[in-house]
């Protein structure tokens, strides 16, 4: 492939992408050209074009600046969510551009740097944010290539002239994680997803079996305990393992953990010493094990006491994991990018025990079909758990639809008995005629845009 210190235009298709948007930063901070395609104007799209990106939203070959059109000079970077008959991508192959996917190029960057990869069916962007921001606000430092806008930066991108560490979201769909060379790699769960991918559980598995063997030699593998593959470890590579309690002793666990007043608290302990009164930040049951594994990297890292204190309790999280939007006496609004049962179950427990006098309205939007209709009963299982579950129908993303799959599906496998199907528009109708204590919007697809509307209709119901 051409060196990427050479290149001179960098075109994304499907520039609005979260960890294609960090990309697009990236080469943007190195002085290059960079340009593109996503398919709708977003937050994210305005403030890449007012950073100096070119990105149009129309899929019209006519569109490509001249500057981006010359096969010599200029990298394609695509995502594998853009259809195979892209007007754009099948030009740039047509005429015969260097073509990668965005994980090949954080293949080559982690070539170059020691990479801290984290993977896992759920808890990765928030793990590798937490990662990122200990490590920033160390002594250590680093750069980050992050899958969520952590709030601590406003930003998916954070560099640094002093360190060459590098975290990534390492994300399975596709294999991305495969292009990977991490010098630590964290594996947070492998609970099955992306059948359509995939195929089989054992297929899906296998390819975080060969993601450890990625892993550089003399590199560190953490994982969590619960996860149950074999790894397969280059020479000198060392294996440790994390559990968020002390129930599952292991390597680095949480003891001593308590759960009070809006607050999370506990001691961290790892093969050499114990770090008491460690306060999360955000103080949610989910996020105990997350900050475990980040600060035994970070701890492995050279990371100190002090710095871990100070850095989990002023993490704010990511954008979208685990948001407040709402928060008093009266009424509390939650946002989550759950989309996977399993963390839509740790989400809705999590809510729950924070607030266990309050009456929890669940707001779900399925995302793909695909996973609707490998999922649907474990989905309806976890929706259970609310006192009140409404649905709205599935996002497609870069699905077509399946024919009898549904929102329907998990609905009528729900226990609970206050459960309801409606539209985006139909939601806001039910929401202005309700009376609500705690709401937790819960999806991957676009339901983020309702929950401002849905925050402006409890506002006016509940005056502060």
């Amino acid at each position: 492939m051409k060196d990427l210190n050479n290149i001179e235009s960098l075109y994304f298709i499907g520039a609005g992408g979260i960890g294609m948007s960090n990309l697009v930063r990236y080469f943007l901070s190195k002085g290059k050209k960079t340009g593109g395609y996503d398919r709708t104007e977003s937050f994210l799209t305005k403030q890449l074009n007012d950073e100096g990106a070119e990105i149009h939203y129309e899929d019209n070959v006519g569109l490509i600046p001249d500057d981006y059109k010359d096969k010599e000079t200029t990298l394609v970077i695509y995502t594998p969510a853009v259809p195979n008959d892209h007007s754009e991508l099948t030009w740039f192959r047509e005429n015969g551009f260097e073509i990668m996917k965005r994980a090949q190029v954080l293949g080559e960057i982690t070539k170059l740097n020691r990479g801290i990869c984290v993977a896992g069916t759920h808890g990765k962007t928030t793990t590798s944010s937490m990662i990122a921001h200990l490590l920033k606000q160390s002594h250590i430092d680093c750069n980050a290539f992050l899958g969520g806008i952590l709030k601590n930066y406003d930003n998916n991108l954070l560099l640094s002239d002093k360190s060459d560490l590098t975290v990534i979201e390492a994300d399975e769909y596709d294999r991305s994680f495969h292009w990977l060379h991490p010098y630590m790699a964290v594996i947070t769960s492998v609970a099955p997803d992306h059948m359509d991918i995939y195929g089989t559980e054992e297929a899906y598995r296998e390819s975080f079996i060969h993601f450890t063997s990625l892993i550089k030699e003399n590199g560190v593998l953490l994982m969590h305990r619960n996860v149950d593959i074999k790894p397969r470890l280059k020479e000198g590579v060392k294996l440790y393992r994390y559990s968020g309690s002390e129930e599952s002793i292991s390597d680095f666990y949480a003891k001593n953990i308590r759960i009070g007043n809006g607050e999370i608290v506990f001691d961290f302990v790892t093969p050499d010493q114990t770090i008491e009164q460690i306060k999360l930040g955000v103080p949610v049951r989910i996020n105990i094990e997350n900050a475990v594994a980040a600060m035994a990297v970070a701890w492995l890292n050279g990371a100190t006491p002090e710095e871990l204190h100070k850095g989990i309790s002023f993490f704010q999280g990511a954008k979208r994991r685990f948001d407040f939007h709402l928060k008093s006496d009266r009424i509390v609004l939650i946002d989550d990018y759950a989309h996977h049962p399993e963390e839509l179950e740790a989400s809705i427990r999590s809510v729950k025990e924070l607030y266990p006098e309050k009456k929890l309205t669940t707001v779900f939007q399925p995302h793909l079909y695909s996973r609707t209709k490998d999922f649907y009963k474990e989905f309806a299982e976890a929706l259970s758990l609310s006192d009140e579950v409404l649905l709205i129908p599935i996002y497609p993303a870069r699905e077509e639809p399946i024919p009898g799959v549904s929102s329907g599906m998990i609905l009528e496998r729900i226990r609970t008995g206050e459960k309801r199907l409606c539209s985006k528009q139909e939601l806001l109708d039910v929401i202005s005629k309700g009376s609500y204590e705690l709401v937790l919007m819960v999806g991957a697809g676009d339901i983020e845009l309702l929950v401002e509307p849905v925050k402006e209709i409890l506002l006016s119901q509940n005056r502060f």
